[in-house]
């Protein structure tokens, strides 16, 4: 059957796409739809067709899942954040490991998984420390924040997303006030006028202190120290900056920050050691999980004390300093050169010596130093970004031969891809385990172990 925009259909969904969405057949046809879930029984308007597949906006639930719950937050459906939270958490899990599963063996051709259980949250609410909300006007001009509805610029308004910490609510509230009184107006992207762009807000969960930054279009914010004189008020308030971004961009935080209130940073730790973060800094946003990802990678690194261990992609060295605990050196590498004086200044302020920065690609730092100074590694340690590592980078991996490597990934996708092309050059997957850094949102992260093996592995579809 041919399908137009705005026909109906009923479809039983049975299982779901990588951001979240349902997926059902009708006749042999794929539909996605949005907000829908396992198991729901669904009436849906046809938005959009291709030759095999088709996305359609849901109308109606005509029978419920037994997995839909019902969403705390009152615009779960229209945010962007959330993709998840219509479904009950205990499913999120099991969703998030056959993803995880599915990738492993659909792209990296491997036979069998050595997955553990999967780790979930106890409280999977107000777990973010970090938020970024944008500035607007609703159609009355009336100023408003929130978060960018799914796939567009629209803000949908809320100051208290419930991912995020009870601060928020009080912080906007205040910068709002200032706004109104001031006559400031919030930026608007198709015109690139106004001065409003987004407000950071960062909390550390262990010392309790807040970070304010807030991004404008212009050299400075009118009134900005009455801003902060409110902003004191807030307990724990230990860093306010204003970040200037000029630029046409989507990008939301420009290079140059300058310093209202405070040491220009906050510090928190995880498992022991502390971290100074600042506004441009990159710092996991669940402090909860991150403590439970860093000790699998720590466990699995198996270290005893005499290796040399290398970290790539390691930003403001939060799993260098972990592995430095229990290795002989260890060398990270990260591309930015600001993370890179985040990390130097880390293992300062925690009296870690056996660590050394540098600034570059993986896959170029990585084999200079061992084709000119000749440094090895018994194990490597990767975190690279959603794309995955770079092919060089893989190659050196493989030439330098670590006892073990381990991966933690953002995105189970490339992490196949990758260990497919470890495991044909010798490398064997002993351990997988997903850990949910994102409840109530599609994302998973995922740690595995590769072991050096004496026999290379074949994986399915690739004769050796």
């Amino acid at each position: 059957m041919e399908w137009k925009k705005n026909d109906r259909i009923q479809v039983t969904i049975e299982d779901m796409g990588d951001t979240g969405e349902g997926i059902g057949k009708t006749d042999g046809y794929t539909w996605f739809v949005k907000d829908a879930v396992i198991g729901d029984e669904v009436e849906a308007k046809v938005m959009k067709t291709k030759k095999s597949y088709g996305f359609a906006r849901l109308e109606k639930i005509i029978n419920a899942s037994p997995n839909r719950v019902t969403p705390r937050c009152p615009v779960a459906r229209q945010c962007g954040g959330c993709q998840l939270q219509a479904m009950d958490y205990k499913e999120q899990l099991a969703y998030k490991e056959r993803k995880i599963y599915n990738n492993i063996t659909r792209i990296g051709g491997f036979d069998e998984v050595p997955m553990l259980p999967i780790m979930g949250m106890d409280e999977p609410w107000r777990y973010r420390n970090k938020a970024q909300f944008p500035w607007g006007l609703d159609k009355d001009g009336k100023i408003i924040t929130g978060f960018y509805a799914g796939r567009t610029h629209a803000i949908i308004e809320n100051g208290d997303c419930l991912l995020g910490i009870e601060e928020n609510r009080e912080i906007l509230k205040i910068i709002k006030n200032h706004l109104e009184r001031c006559h400031i107006r919030p930026y608007d992207e198709a015109a690139h006028s106004g001065l409003i762009r987004h407000t950071l807000i960062r909390k550390g969960f262990h010392t309790g202190e807040l970070m304010v930054c807030q991004v404008i279009n212009g050299k400075s914010l009118p009134h900005q120290d009455e801003l902060s004189e409110q902003l004191l008020k807030i307990p724990g308030m230990t860093s306010i900056s204003v970040n200037i971004n000029r630029d046409q961009t989507n990008v939301i935080l420009g290079n140059e920050v300058i310093n209202l209130y405070g040491p220009g940073y906050i510090t928190d730790s995880i498992g022991g050691v502390k971290y100074r973060i600042s506004p441009l800094s990159f710092y996991q946003v669940n402090p909860v999980q991150t403590e439970k990802l860093y000790s699998t990678a720590l466990e699995y690194a198996g270290l005893t004390g005499g290796e040399t261990v290398w970290d790539l992609y390691c930003g403001i060295g939060t799993i260098s300093l972990f592995l430095a605990q229990k290795a002989k050196k260890v060398y990270g590498v990260e591309i930015v050169p600001q993370a890179i004086d985040d990390a130097r200044e880390n293992a300062r302020i925690n009296g870690i010596e056996n660590v050394e920065f540098f600034v570059g690609k993986a896959e170029e730092v990585l084999p200079r130093e061992y084709e000119k100074n000749q440094v090895y590694a018994d194990v490597i340690v990767v975190d690279p970004p959603r794309k995955g590592c770079d092919e060089v980078c893989l190659d050196t991996i493989v030439k330098m031969g670590p006892k073990r490597v381990v991966y933690v990934s953002c995105d189970s996708a490339t992490l196949a891809r990758d260990m497919k092309y470890l495991a044909e050059r010798g490398y064997e997957v002993v351990k997988v385990r997903g850990c949910d850094m994102f409840p109530h949102a599609g994302h998973v992260e995922t740690v595995c172990l590769l072991e050096l093996s004496m026999f290379p592995v074949t994986v399915a579809g690739e004769g050796k």
